[in-house]
């Protein structure tokens, strides 16, 4: 089996007998939910609205042809808005074998809600998905990556096996609860990157985001290839999250399944879903790492030399 270095939170990580390192290529269907979620009175912008529709109506397609041309899954994550805006694409993405996750209901800045309204966002997801595609999703993935402290605890409480929204490695590690007890049970974490993400390199739409430079598909590709061949080197773990109605335009999508068969060449690299590489971290029973927050008077007392002494 392949070891691992020296990082502390996923101490004990090994890849299967072969496998040198992984990769998973995620998509994020968000459509209209998250511009409805940074701004609700997007849903009178008639053009931003069809520049949203764009990833089920056409790129899904695309990308599902793209992906069994080259034999592999990717994990599809769908806010609950969108399955029920869109049944028959997530039904398609079921059908073709991929996996579908968990990733709210409307697309919701979690960093704004409290424990009890995050909790009905993740029930409500969890019941369109249900609804729509019979699925009952192991793996969440919170929108902007915006993990609050309790959210563990609320994943574990409705039997969740993974997440993937926090920064802090190269390679999968047990997650356990922040808040609450230490009762010994985990999730596993699949760290990501925003380098690693499509929305820096083409999110723009005049008026809700983007900074206005949309990339070449070109220096995205070589962007990705350049972080997948060191994590490779590094045995880690290789998380690509794209948007649909971003990365799957034509010559996007001709790029990233170019990206996609380079992968795939690399000796040794597992290409999988989330919730296969999930699995084999949760059978290796590693220790459960527990993130340490910082208190109120923590964080006053390592500012303290700056306030004013009174002195003259």
């Amino acid at each position: 089996m392949t070891t691992r270095g020296d990082d502390p939170v996923a101490h004990g990580h090994t890849w299967p007998e072969g496998v040198r390192a992984a990769a998973s290529f995620t998509f994020d269907v968000d459509a209209e939910s998250c511009a409805l979620a940074a701004d609700r009175s997007t849903h009178d912008r008639m053009s931003l609205m069809s520049h949203q529709s764009y990833g089920p109506l056409v790129a899904v397609p695309r990308l599902l042809g793209i992906l069994h041309r080259q034999e592999i899954r990717a994990t599809f994550f769908v806010p609950g808005l969108t399955a029920e805006m869109y049944p028959d694409m997530v039904r398609r993405i079921r059908d073709a074998g991929h996996e579908i996750a968990h990733h709210g209901y409307t697309h919701e800045p979690m960093g704004s809600l409290t424990r009890d309204q995050e909790a009905r966002v993740l029930d409500r997801g969890l019941a369109a998905l249900e609804s729509v595609a019979g699925v009952r999703p192991s793996g969440y993935r919170a929108p902007w990556w915006e993990l609050n402290w309790h959210t563990p605890e609320l994943l574990l409480e409705r039997g969740f096996v993974y997440e993937t929204s926090l920064l802090d490695g190269d390679r999968p590690y047990a997650l356990g609860p922040v808040t609450g007890p230490d009762t010994g049970e985990s999730l596993v974490e699949i760290p990501v990157d925003w380098a690693l993400d499509d929305w820096e390199q083409y999110a723009f739409y005049p008026g809700w985001t983007g900074s206005g430079v949309i990339e070449s598909p070109a220096k995205a590709r070589e962007l990705w290839q350049l972080e997948a061949e060191a994590m490779h080197r590094e045995g880690g773990c290789f998380v690509l999250t794209n948007h649909p109605f971003l990365s799957g335009r034509p010559g996007r999508a001709h790029a990233l399944e170019e990206l996609i068969e380079r992968v795939k060449d690399l000796e040794g690299m597992w290409v999988t879903t989330l919730d296969e590489i999930a699995g084999h971290t949760r059978s290796l029973g590693l220790p459960p790492y527990r993130h340490q927050r910082m208190s109120t008077e923590q964080v006053r007392d390592a500012f303290a030399h700056l306030e004013d002494s009174g002195e003259a």
